[in-house]
């Protein structure tokens, strides 16, 4: 198995919004505001290369939004998906496999193009995929609450159905196994229904995949919630679970949207789970 960090884009958002409740004089050490209050954050996606698959894990924002769309969001950093395959040697029709943590349009928007210039008819990036959700978030994202109909945008998600590329992963417990060797998902409902957290069997240990479970180091304590959650209490208990599982069994925590710190580890402590080491993947392949 190989592991490959793919970074898709950088974007902007409140960081307010990004720590809930926390004061922004705590806040800003570890994700300093601009002059708007929003703090950068990035979509990192990860490759998976396992025998004859590749496994894609999130997608990133895409580019078919419109130019009103992406300026509420900032977006910056001279990379793309698409880049950032080819960086690694591999093509989008490499791709045998997209794990979707969720449809919010940050995690899943690279998944779907324009198939024409008149912007009339879309379909999936990766031709040759599967692509992985589970049946209880695939119906909470095409029946959206009023909160987060604003992160559900159907022409991110309808046309995988519509493509027959759509698969579910079946949740039975908290950490439930998948169709894909080595790679079981723990399932987190605080953020948003059914979150899939994947965790990769790797050298002895497992590497996990945080998305919106642990967006960044400066997300570990578990009163740091982002205000986006839409069951936060949960996300607090879901948190405190999975810390503590990650501490005993020394995970190593893959961080989606930390600007700078792509892994870390986490440690008991007398104020309970903190952080211990960052790193970059490249270290530990």
């Amino acid at each position: 198995m190989q592991l490959y960090s793919v970074l898709t884009g950088y974007f902007k958002l409140d960081g307010g919004a990004m720590f809930g409740v926390v004061p922004k004089s705590i806040w800003q050490k570890t994700n300093p505001a601009d002059s708007n209050n929003m703090c950068n954050w990035a979509m990192r996606s990860l490759l998976i290369e396992q025998n004859d698959r590749l496994i894609l894990i999130d997608t990133g924002i895409g580019n078919k939004q419109s130019d009103k769309f992406f300026s509420y969001y900032y977006l910056n950093g001279d990379v793309s998906l698409d880049q950032s395959l080819k960086e690694n040697g591999f093509s989008k029709d490499d791709v045998s496999d997209v794990i979707l943590t969720h449809l919010h349009f940050d995690h899943c928007g690279g998944s779907v193009e324009w198939a024409n210039t008149e912007k009339t008819i879309l379909r999936p990036v990766f031709k040759n995929a599967k692509f992985w959700t589970n049946e209880k978030h695939w119906k909470w994202a095409t029946q959206p609450n009023k909160r987060e109909k604003a992160s559900f945008l159907a022409e991110n998600i309808l046309p995988l159905e519509q493509s027959g590329q759509l698969n579910y992963i079946n949740r039975s417990e908290r950490i439930s196994p998948t169709n894909l060797t080595d790679i079981d998902v723990f399932f987190a409902d605080g953020h948003t229904e059914s979150q899939m957290i994947p965790m990769i069997n790797y050298k002895g240990t497992k590497l996990v995949f945080m998305a919106d479970l642990l967006p960044s180091i400066g997300h570990i304590p578990l009163p740091y919630v982002m205000g986006y959650d839409t069951r936060p209490l949960l996300t607090l208990n879901e948190k405190n679970e999975f810390l503590n599982l990650a501490a005993k069994n020394n995970y190593i925590l893959f961080l989606q949207h930390d600007a700078l710190i792509e892994c870390c580890t986490v440690k008991q402590t007398e104020k309970g789970v903190r952080l211990d080491k960052c790193f970059k993947l490249k270290d530990i392949l």
